[in-house]
């Protein structure tokens, strides 16, 4: 056998096991959840469904589903913009060469991520509850005049958990951004002041450019990440006030294994959040994918 059919054959031999792996572990209970997404019943009692797609036409009609589907978009939307641009300007600050106890604040902002995510929605529970932190600060201040139910009502609720969000993953973003900030041609930024550009456009005019593929690679994950949205919905508000904050894989969770569990008609949001999360995906690279 040839030299290179033989080095070709090696990598594949290492390759198999994983690749297994991963058919098995990944690619095969999506299958899976594929065909329960096209049956109906309950518990082991499933029969192929008439139409085979009754669960995906029932969604249309489930006012549940679309109100789960129209909290997840609304966190993206406010969400993610917010807390990447915050992200953004953070990394740029803690790279200047000349600020003291850079590690110190970076270790700071970072750590969220790094907190149990029942621990921190616990603690915001306790914080925004009607005789928490928030509340006592507030009418210290005089902002208030009597305690707000923060998770009782729908408004509130939803702020809540975008709050939480922005506290917890900002800092997990702001690490790829200083990493990408490590690999910019710092020529460039010296030209751009040399020209006479602030610190305000050659921040946005020479760095961020620049930092376009991570800044897309972070847009794309905390995309998929907020569709998936589950903990914050299910420990901060359990859904409440009526649904309001649920999420759709807290939707999904509810269907599946509580209040009259139908696996198929949950393997169906399943997939629907799938979906959603490929065509977000392929949008976002095509937008940002700008190499000719």
């Amino acid at each position: 056998m040839a030299p290179s059919k033989r080095h070709n054959l090696t990598g594949w031999i290492f390759l198999i096991p994983a690749a297994l792996l991963i058919l098995i572990t990944s690619f095969w209970p999506m299958i899976q959840a594929f065909l329960l997404s096209l049956q109906t019943g309950k518990g082991t009692r499933l029969n192929w469904a008439e139409p085979l797609w009754y669960n995906y036409a029932r969604l249309f009609q489930d006012a549940t589903f679309r109100l789960t589907l129209g909290n997840t978009f609304l966190y993206l939307i406010i969400q993610v913009p917010i807390m990447l641009g915050l992200a953004l300007v953070l990394a740029n600050l803690l790279n200047n060469p000349n600020l003291r106890w850079k590690g110190f604040w970076r270790t700071a902002i970072f750590l969220p991520c790094a907190v149990s995510l029942v621990s921190y929605s616990l603690v915001f529970r306790t914080l925004f509850s009607t005789d928490g932190f928030a509340n006592d600060l507030l009418m210290g201040i005089g902002v208030i005049d009597s305690p707000v139910n923060w998770l009782g009502q729908t408004g509130t609720a939803r702020f809540v958990i975008i709050l939480g969000l922005i506290w917890r993953w900002t800092g997990y973003n702001m690490v790829f951004y200083l990493a990408a900030l490590q690999n910019i041609d710092h020529s460039s930024i010296e030209a751009a002041r040399v020209d006479g550009a602030n610190a305000w456009q050659t921040f946005w005019f020479v760095t961020v450019p620049q930092l376009k593929p991570m800044i897309l690679l972070t847009a794309i994950m905390s995309t998929n990440g907020t569709l998936q949205l589950f903990d914050e919905s299910y420990n901060l508000t359990a859904g409440g006030p009526a649904n309001t904050t649920m999420t759709m894989s807290h939707y999904l969770y509810e269907m599946s294994f509580q209040k009259n569990p139908n696996i198929g008609y949950g393997s169906a949001v399943s997939y629907v959040i799938l979906i959603l999360v490929a065509v977000l995906a392929l949008i976002q690279m095509k937008v940002g994918d700008k190499r000719d």
